[in-house]
């Protein structure tokens, strides 16, 4: 196993000698905290207790620190990257806030870490190591860090901020150019034909337009001895440049491969099955117990139940845990299973406790840990245990798996792609609400519904891009957009009735856009028994019982959600469901709360804008409102009264009414 972990667990972790300072026992470490950049931020102590602040903005503060210290960084800046819609005063009390968020988790671990003055913030590198800063001067070195070093800088914090947006692409383009230069330099470095060969395909990994390195590869592979894998390259040089750059190689790329020709027949194109690959192969390992043979059966139990659980999510296949235990066996691994994920992990009892710690690990190169968590549990009720530690696991697993694959289709040439190379390419646009890329996604989803027509879960998120797509107020016709919706969502469940996502989101099409509440309802309990552990099942089932007027009960199912998968990459949507409830309970100051910490999640949903408008306008507070009706018309100047009316799903006239009268107060006409 590579000891390049992406998110180290908090348990039994390998040392990550040569790429993360080790810990020292004999002493207190000079490195206190971990800040990992490359691909969706994480934070951690060095003992690995997670440190990452839960507003995306916040977390935006602490990346800029750490990539531009030591140099000290005037608030203003800040100010001017985060907040830049805002006022100055209004930014200077937005970044005072996500400083003492940040200081609050870091902890201990964080003490004189920040160097604040009233002009300047600084962070003290003495005690922080970072991939963003360490990676590139091992890059030369160490082809892992190389590896590392290619994957998108804070991958989950674009959108925030027009002028953060630009930062992160300056510092994207920094960080390419120092793989770039790093993978050169190895290039130049190899003596061997075939380590010019990988090397060679390293650069081109980054930048495919290096015509010269494409003739060092088709050399490399002459000089080995492989004509066939030299005319290959020349063949995938060709097709770069027809299709990434409208343009064919220069007379001497081609002069090279016209002297392999005659000695190597050209390889026919290889036919491509658009439905081979739809989802990651995953496997569940036997547990190790650490402690006596009793807690075997709890190790055994648990296995089954997690792979029972994540059989539900359709678009994970799941390797027999049969098949998997005895490959185990006979050769020490699943290898020979050719998985892409395995779940694993330990299982310990200490009296009345037990303690089972999993970890997620990705197999393809560079193999890593991706996900890693501790789960401590009496241990009176083992069935009850097995229960609830499967469906938390499954629950953050699925999201987790979910965006690493987008990531890796959104870095794979957009060459044959299949409907579900499409799809997981779309699913990072849908989180992140931008409106350009966003638009690119719909049109991703409407290819991978016309390549593959029978493919379900194109359908299904093409339905939910639809409900943003109305939510946002980008829709160019609401009534074309609910026809196509109903349509996109009625055809998933037709096509796999036991999709429990599918059904998900069909009843959310019908309740929030057709307000056809009570069929919403019967379709989410559906879901809800197929896959008890889908996180957007319990959070549409929540808005569409508060819609009914059944609030306290749409309040318990929220919590579920909340309980199953408190970190959601959904979450700035997630999270902003308990306020239909809470608004219409007359819970106003839960509302404020809330809805203040769901918007610097996101700061461009807009949804909870305008129940926190209501909520403020029914506590009488007109400047708090004017505010937030100011950024709400920001982002949907168009929004009235009328339009708040035509779209709310109230059931209950009381509801509806209170709604509107809270916009009305908040200054909406």
């Amino acid at each position: 196993m590579s000891d390049l972990i992406i998110r180290s667990g908090q348990d039994d972790r390998p040392p990550l000698e040569g790429i993360v300072p080790p810990v020292v026992i004999a002493g207190p470490p000079a490195i206190r905290v971990r800040i990992t950049m490359l691909g969706r931020m994480d934070v951690r102590a060095v003992t690995g207790e997670p440190l990452l602040p839960r507003s995306r903005k916040t977390r935006a503060v602490l990346a800029v620190l750490a990539i531009e210290s030591p140099s000290v960084v005037s608030r203003q800046r800040l100010a001017d990257l985060l907040w830049s819609r805002r006022g100055e005063e209004q930014a200077r009390g937005s970044l005072r806030q996500a400083l003492h968020e940040l200081q609050e988790a870091l902890g201990e671990w964080g003490r004189g870490l920040l160097i604040a003055t009233r002009e300047t913030v600084a962070l003290d590198l003495d005690g922080v190591w970072s991939d963003a800063r360490e990676l590139p001067l091992m890059a030369r070195e160490r082809a892992e860090a190389l590896n590392l070093l290619q994957a998108e800088l804070l991958s989950d914090l674009d959108g925030l901020d027009a002028a953060f947006d630009t930062w992160l692409l300056d510092q994207r383009r920094r960080l390419r150019e120092a793989a770039l230069d790093a993978a050169t330099a190895r290039l130049a470095a190899a003596a061997t034909a075939e380590a010019r060969a990988l090397e060679a395909r390293r650069v081109l990994a980054i930048d495919a337009a290096q015509e010269p390195v494409w003739r060092i590869l088709i050399r490399a592979e002459a000089e080995r001895g492989d004509r066939g894998a030299a005319f290959a390259a020349w063949e995938e040089c060709r097709r770069v440049f027809a299709e990434r750059f409208r343009s064919a190689p220069s007379p001497e790329t081609a002069a090279l491969a016209d002297s392999l020709r005659g000695e190597v027949p050209a390889l026919p194109p290889v036919a491509v099955s658009r439905s081979a690959v739809r989802g990651a192969r995953l496997g569940v390992m036997p547990f190790r117990v650490l402690g006596g043979e009793a807690d075997a059966e709890v190790s055994l139990g648990l296995a089954g139940e997690i792979t029972a659980a994540l059989a539900r999510f359709r678009w994970l296949v799941l390797v027999d845990s049969s098949s998997l235990a005895a490959a185990v066996r006979q050769e020490g691994g699943g290898g020979s299973l050719e998985l892409d994920f395995t779940l694993s992990g330990t299982v310990q009892r200490a009296g009345n406790r037990v303690r089972v710690t999993l970890r997620l690990t990705d197999h393809r190169t560079p193999e890593a840990v991706v996900w890693a968590e501790r789960f401590d549990r009496d241990a009176n009720d083992i069935l009850a245990l097995q229960d609830e530690i499967a469906a938390e696991v499954v629950a953050r697993v699925d999201p987790e798996i979910l965006l690493i694959e987008a990531n890796r289709a959104a870095a794979r040439p957009p060459v044959h792609a299949t409907a579900y190379d499409l799809l997981l390419r779309a699913i990072p646009a849908i989180y992140r609400l931008d409106r350009q890329s966003y638009e690119l996604a719909g049109s991703m989803l409407a290819e991978a519904t016309r390549l593959e027509p029978d493919y379900a879960p194109a359908y299904a998120w093409h339905a939910y891009w639809h409900l943003f797509l109305v939510g946002q107020g980008w829709a160019q016709n609401d009534a074309d957009v609910l026809a196509k919706s109903e349509a996109l969502a009625s055809r998933a469940v037709a096509l796999d009735p036991s999709d429990a996502q599918a059904l998900a989101i069909l009843g959310h099409v019908r309740a929030f856009l057709h307000h056809r509440v009570a069929e919403a309802v019967t379709l989410y309990e559906r879901a809800l028994a197929l896959n008890p552990n889908l996180p957007m099942a319990w959070v549409f089932s929540a808005l569409a019982l508060s819609y009914r007027g059944d609030h306290a009960e749409a309040l318990r199912r929220w919590e579920r959600y909340k309980r199953l998968a408190p970190l959601h990459p959904h979450a700035f949507f997630f999270d902003a469901a308990q306020l239909v409830p809470l608004l219409l309970l007359r819970r106003y100051e839960e509302v404020d709360a809330a809805a203040r910490q769901v918007t610097a999640l996101h700061s461009g949903f807009t949804f909870p804008y305008k129940a926190w408008l209501s909520a403020l306008g029914h506590m009488g507070r007109p400047q708090e409102a004017a505010e937030v009706r100011a950024r709400l018309s920001a982002m949907e100047p168009d929004f009235d009264l009328t339009k708040a009316r035509e779209r709310a799903p109230m059931q209950a006239a009381v509801d509806l009414d209170h709604y509107l009268a809270g916009l009305r107060k908040a200054g909406i006409t």
